[in-house]
């Protein structure tokens, strides 16, 4: 289980608050934000979504996504905590899903995982339908707020292949990503489909997203 702990803390307020320097000093230009497209083709049911309101000038808004079996009530706790008054989380909870990692084990899970690495088998339906998520939660902010989304371990991974969506401007089963993001956070986590990434930046309009997308990645030494 990828649980946070209050070990985590600092490591994470010093990762956030870099994310959020780059964010908040940074001019906002970009399309606006869709519907999120026709993604699911399963059916998936997401938990519940907790949110910590800026306690200052909403000038950003983070979707964070929590680890493999966890849920957003803990990092919602965590993140309440840190001195980033401008900022308003949105902390989701994945579904409960079996997963092969864990020999069909359900677990909340954002996609399911056989390992935790890019070589792993990709569930990208699963991919899609929590980036469309993530995307429909970003979809009722103001205009004039930035958008970032962040996240711990299989988190990170939804981020990162999120932000590979906004890249392409598609999600991986080719339907549009109509948002505009401006930063991305990963602590301790992967790029799905990292191998065939190569092959699907092309052209000027994905490279140049690529470049100007902020993208903050920390993970801690192996023993």
């Amino acid at each position: 289980m990828c649980r946070v702990s209050s070990s985590q803390v600092v490591f994470v307020v010093a990762a956030v608050a870099g994310c959020i320097s780059i964010i908040t000093n940074m001019s906002f230009s970009g399309p606006s934000i869709g519907s999120g497209g026709r993604i699911a083709r399963r059916a998936f049911e997401f938990g519940r979504t907790y949110v910590v309101k800026p306690k200052g000038k909403h000038q950003a808004t983070i979707v964070w996504l929590h680890g493999l079996g966890d849920n957003g009530s803990s990092w919602s706790q965590l993140l309440e905590t840190l001195p980033l008054r401008n900022i308003k989380w949105i902390c989701p909870t994945s579904p409960a899903r079996p997963v092969t990692l864990f020999g069909g084990f359900p677990s909340t899970a954002w996609f399911d995982v056989s390992d935790l690495s890019e070589d792993g088998n990709q569930d990208i339906e699963g991919m899609d339908a929590s980036a469309a998520h993530v995307l429909s939660l970003l979809s009722t902010e103001p205009p004039n707020v930035k958008l970032g989304i962040g996240g711990f371990s299989m988190g990170a991974a939804t981020a990162l292949y999120s932000a590979s969506c906004f890249t392409h401007g598609k999600f991986g089963n080719g339907d549009p990503y109509s948002t505009h993001l401006d930063a991305v956070v990963g602590l301790s986590g992967w790029l799905p489909c990292a191998n065939d990434l190569n092959k699907k930046v092309e052209g000027e309009v994905a490279a140049n997203r690529a470049s100007s997308l902020p993208v903050l990645l920390c993970h801690g030494k192996g023993h």
